[in-house]
């Protein structure tokens, strides 16, 4: 009744998000009847289908009057995620990461009441307001205050317990001012808690629980990374992380610490102070689209790059999911990363950073490898077998699993991984750890630019190039880091490159990979870096944990990199000479 309910709005809206998000290449078979004599079904067909157009018009009509203003708000904006039914099973849902909420259950995870109660209205109308950052829950600051409240109504509505409650706020006293002292106290607390068992010694949601925590749905589910504050589901502010530690987050492994025993009064703002030291008190990524290149008169080598690196200020882009072409890559894991170049007579060095929750350097990556097309079933059930979606399926599966493997392809007498299973569980229990499994696709890199520097504005197709304009691709399989380059006219089109070599250094330390690329600046056969000229750029990312490969992967759009001249003109000079001009030229005129 609550489909029919929508009318035609809500049936078209459902409709072009089916079509959008699972549509498959290729066309239906035709039908295979012969064409004889019309029948008198294929007669009275067309005013059939018109009889029925009408009733459903009428009846659709008729119950969507009968429909709450908001019942008919939550079906138009937000059924396609959370369900009709609240149950989060919306169309759209298998290809959101975290999942959308299922209200049915009355699990709140952004609140500011109690842990394990319900939220307030003011905590609701906020979400539906602001949003959740970095997931598929956008803002809808066009709703009125009245449209607002009818929303969160119905979202009520779909939980029983919500009936004769009336959730009362924990008090959140204002924040003292942030000193370092109380930053470093905070660091100790931090330990003492043990909360880089999930959010990694600094804090990059590296932690050895990491790969296998879950929600209460059975999800995998990443910790926050609190390095990047923006990215904070409940927002960035120290009041909100205060609020956070004291509510915890519902249906989540994250707990609340309002309790004294677990986290004493003197010690909560100490520990908000250190989260917020982590970023460097930035609550913005501050997002970047040129990287200057700076010169230098340092021999550079991959022995030195870090070093010099080290004062150089990085520039920070945002990755996103490829969903243009087929392998679309809807929840990407790494959201943003920095670099850094620098450039001597000879050389340049350029230095990728990224945080990752775990480094994946067995299995293989390509940008030729195949992405199948999205399975939300198989990708539901990879989420949910009891394990995370990097980790391969056990050999012990059978071959009616879909996922398993009748052999384990990685069981080699000399492997590390191939262990007793009941071994590796007590070494890792007696050193607090879970010991890492094999991963059928590594983590890597590649830095994409125009095989030619173009003349004017327009620059080959961000994805891959087009057959017009083609892109080379340095690429960084991290599992067997040597440079490879490729050529590419398009997704389709991607071959082994001939371009200038190249060397490469990687590291993976406490959550973060460091990826230094080492190449002359003069080439024949690829893009040349000059002086004081503009180079475009663009950038991807494969993380193996979440199976990205191929097509699969996080991208940016085109940067730039622009390297700063290695003599600065005086300023002095130039100055004196146009304010004498400018005052013969005005006594001329006088």
């Amino acid at each position: 009744m609550r489909r029919e309910a929508t009318g035609s709005c809500f049936v078209n809206r459902r409709d072009f998000w089916a079509r959008r998000i699972s549509r498959q290449e290729g066309q239906a078979a035709s039908s295979s009847r012969p064409r004889g004599r019309k029948s008198l079904l294929t007669s009275i067909r067309p005013a059939l289908f018109i009889f029925l157009i009408v009733v459903a018009l009428t009846t659709g009509s008729a119950l969507a009057q009968e429909a709450s203003p908001g019942e008919q708000l939550y079906l138009q904006y937000c059924a396609q995620c959370h369900g009709e039914n609240g149950d989060g099973k919306g169309v759209a849902a298998p290809y959101l990461k975290p999942r959308p909420r299922d209200f049915t259950q009355g699990k709140y995870k952004i609140r500011s009441t109690p842990t394990g109660t319900l939220p307030t209205d003011d905590d609701l109308r906020r979400v539906i307001r602001m949003g959740m950052p970095y997931t598929g829950m956008p803002g809808w600051p066009q709703f009125s205050d009245q449209q607002l409240q009818q929303i969160v109504d119905h979202i009520k509505a779909f939980y029983p317990g919500f009936e004769g409650q009336d959730p009362t706020p924990i008090d959140l006293p204002s924040p003292p001012s942030y000193s370092e002292e109380s930053a470093e106290k905070g660091r100790q607390v931090y330990e003492d808690l043990g909360c880089a068992r999930c959010h990694g010694e600094q804090g990059r949601g590296d932690g050895f629980s990491a790969p296998t925590l879950t929600d209460d749905w059975g999800y995998h589910l990443r910790p926050a990374d609190l390095t990047q504050p923006w990215t904070f589901r409940g927002g960035a502010s120290r009041q909100d992380i205060y609020r956070t530690f004291m509510t915890g987050l519902n249906g989540t492994p994250m707990p609340s610490y309002a309790d004294e025993g677990a986290l004493p009064v003197e010690n909560r703002w100490p520990l908000v102070d250190y989260i917020y030291s982590l970023s460097g008190g930035q609550s913005n990524p501050n997002y970047s689209n040129l990287v200057i290149a700076r010169a230098t008169d340092q021999e550079l080598s991959l022995e030195n790059g870090m070093e010099v690196m080290a004062g150089i200020e990085p520039s920070r882009f945002p990755l996103l999911g490829q969903i243009i072409q087929p392998g679309r890559n809807f929840y990407p894991a790494v959201v943003s990363l920095t670099v850094r170049a620098v450039y001597n007579l000879d050389q340049i060095l350029i230095l990728l950073q990224w945080n990752d929750m775990r480094a994946e350097v067995t299995g293989q990556n390509s940008p030729l490898l195949d992405a199948p097309l999205f399975d939300p079933v198989a990708e539901d059930a990879l989420e949910r077998i009891g394990q995370p979606v990097g980790q391969s399926a056990s050999p012990q599966s059978t071959s009616d699993d879909p996922f398993g493997q009748e052999s384990d392809p990685f069981a080699q007498e000399d492997d590390p991984f191939a262990q007793d299973p009941a071994a590796d569980a007590l070494a890792g229990a007696a050193q607090g750890e879970i010991a890492p499994e094999r991963s059928e696709f590594s983590d890597a890199v590649a830095i994409q630019f125009p095989k030619v520097l173009p003349e004017g504005v327009r620059r080959p197709y961000f994805l891959l190039g087009d057959s017009e304009n083609a892109v080379e691709l340095w690429f960084v399989d991290l599992a067997d880091p040597s440079p490879q380059i490729f050529d590419g006219r398009g997704s389709d089109a991607v071959v082994a490159g001939e371009g200038e070599p190249f060397q490469v250094s990687t590291n993976y330390q406490n959550g973060q990979w460091s990826v230094l690329f080492l190449r002359s600046r003069s080439s024949r056969r690829s893009v040349s870096f000059l002086e004081d000229e503009f180079v475009p750029a663009a950038f991807s990312v494969w993380d193996g944990f979440n199976r990205e490969r191929g097509n699969k992967r996080s991208i940016t759009g085109w940067y730039h990199f622009y390297l700063e001249p290695m003599e600065k003109p005086p300023l002095l000079g130039p100055i004196v000479r146009n304010s004498v001009g400018v005052f013969l030229a005005l006594v001329l005129v006088v």
